[in-house]
């Protein structure tokens, strides 16, 4: 063969590589709103920086005529390139080809860029769009998705680890995106289930479809299984590289430092006013947020899930920092479990990489009732309590109004190693709210008095003003500082800044046991 042919030979097959499974179905992907497995990486990576990797694999099975039948790449595209000029190592799914369905060689292709990316200390981004596993291949597909599923747990903690599910994801499909740190699905052309509706039906006579099932609506606001959705690809892959920008690339690493929009120590006048008069009025925690961080720096994880605690990625003076804050505005801010778990993982991730973690708290307490303690409250919520208490990242923490009982302590409190504890003069730091602390104290006082009512309102009114304050708090260390809710940005900023260099070790052992 000559050279000439030879030449030739490789460029028809790199053609055929990146046609998938042919243009008819390259098309018909297109015509259904979603982008291919190719558009996906040209929109993710930076222009020209892909480099593929196992573009010529094809499957090795034989049975049910899938010998006469195969395509180069064997249904996913698999490489590393750069997003923003940071190396990413990613993955695929092309559904174009056997339904976008998991062989033994495309589970391979997948588990070699996560070893890269680990050698390499780099994050792992998998665009999702699959059928499931090969079932011609039998078990063999299943080895590979288990395969996937212990180098995403060896990964955990180590790199950071994205899923965009961007199409069909069930069965154990599932499983790898549920061990990565976040995932993004898109609305209307994407779902994750474990088991399907003609499944579901079967077994338990519900007629559900699809969408209602597993669908991105369904993740995002009901089981939290979704931390981010998207009207349409683009739209999903853009917000996978925002995300990016705030994480570092491996565990040893700091996240990156953008130049701030203003200067750190400017008075924020507008948080003077932002506390209502009456502290059973809400307001929306999420403005103090806005307030205090870099202009348009806030990306809110989980938006939809357990909206009465906001957590989230942004930038205070440039630095990146995780969020965490009671949400006053929705069910008083309280604690319960959905909102312990979604974040306690949420802490826990910032500490694996390096995020310093600024806490608001506004909370009355944990949510009281039978359907919260019959379904754990107290394991759930010992879960935030221990995400805080395990973080070794800078921890900083305002207190702006309630701050209440047990959810006092779990909310990043000094006493379970927070290194800074600020609050505003409005802040209200006591066992329980002041009418109900005045019933039990003086419950025979009242009883015995000729107007109850009035009684009660006098034993409220000198609760309040002996307890329901700062001051206890920072008399006896545990808020470091009442400030000025204006002074709230220069504080932080300065906090942070100085614990930039903290070092803190931890006793010997193998791992701790989570409350799971």
């Amino acid at each position: 063969m000559s050279l000439e042919t030879k030449f030739k030979q490789l460029t028809e097959l790199e053609a055929a590589a990146l046609e998938g499974g042919g243009k008819s179905r390259l098309a018909k992907q297109n015509a259904k709103g979603k982008l291919t497995a190719r558009q996906r990486i040209d929109l993710l990576l930076d222009e020209g920086s892909f480099e593929e990797i196992g573009k010529f694999v094809t499957h090795r099975a034989t049975d049910f005529g899938l010998d006469k039948e195969k395509y180069l790449g064997d249904g996913v595209v698999t490489g590393a390139g750069k997003v923003n000029g940071r190396t990413v190592f990613v993955f695929s799914q092309d559904f174009t080809v056997f339904g976008g369905s998991l062989s033994e060689t495309y589970a391979e292709k997948i588990c070699k860029i996560m070893d890269m990316a680990l050698k390499v200390g780099a994050p792992v981004v998998g665009l999702n769009d699959s059928g499931g596993a090969r079932i011609q291949e039998g078990v063999v597909s299943l080895a590979g998705y288990a395969d996937i599923f212990y180098r995403n747990t060896l990964a955990s903690g180590v790199v950071p680890q994205i899923s965009a599910i961007m199409g069909p994801c069930a069965g154990g499909a599932v499983y790898s995106p549920a061990i990565t740190d976040f995932i993004f699905m898109v609305e209307d052309t994407s779902y994750m289930f474990v088991t399907g509706p003609n499944v579901v039906k079967t077994v338990t006579h519900e007629d559900v479809s699809f969408e209602d099932l597993g669908g991105a609506s369904a993740h995002a606001t009901k089981s939290g299984v979704t931390h981010f959705t998207a009207t349409n690809d683009v739209e999903c892959i853009e917000n996978v590289k925002r995300l990016l920008s705030y994480l570092p690339q491996n565990c040893e690493e700091l996240p990156p430092r953008y130049p701030s929009d203003r200067p750190a120590n400017q008075p924020v006048f507008e948080l003077d006013a932002i506390i209502p008069s009456a502290s059973h009025q809400p307001y929306d925690m999420k403005d103090v947020i806005a307030l205090t961080l870099d202009a348009g720096s806030f990306m809110e994880v989980h938006a939809a899930f357990a909206e009465n605690i906001v957590v989230g990625f942004g930038r205070l003076d440039g630095r990146v920092v995780g969020v965490v804050a009671n949400q006053p505005a929705v069910l008083a801010g309280v604690l319960d479990i959905k909102s312990s778990i979604k974040a306690a993982r949420f802490v826990r991730f910032c500490d694996a990489f390096n995020i310093p973690l600024l806490t608001f708290v506004d909370v009355p307490g944990f949510l009281p009732g039978t359907d919260q303690e019959w379904n754990g409250v107290i394991m759930h919520g010992a879960k935030l309590l221990y995400a805080f208490a395990e973080a070794t990242v800078p921890r900083v923490t305002v207190i702006t109004r309630k701050a209440y009982g047990g959810a006092y302590d779990v909310m990043n409190s000094k006493h379970i190693g927070a290194d800074f504890n600020f609050a505003w003069p409005t802040a209200e730091i006591a066992v329980m709210g002041a009418a109900g602390a005045a019933e039990i104290i003086f419950k025979n006082e009242i009883a015995q008095a000729q107007d109850p009512k009035a009684k009660l309102d006098e034993k409220i009114a000198e609760y309040t003003e002996r307890f329901a304050n700062p001051y206890q708090a920072a008399a006896r260390g545990f808020v470091d500082a009442v400030i000025f809710p204006s002074q709230t940005r220069a504080k932080l900023a300065a906090a942070f800044e100085l614990l930039e260099n903290k070092a803190l070790s931890r006793p010997k052992r193998k791992h701790g046991n989570i409350p799971l």
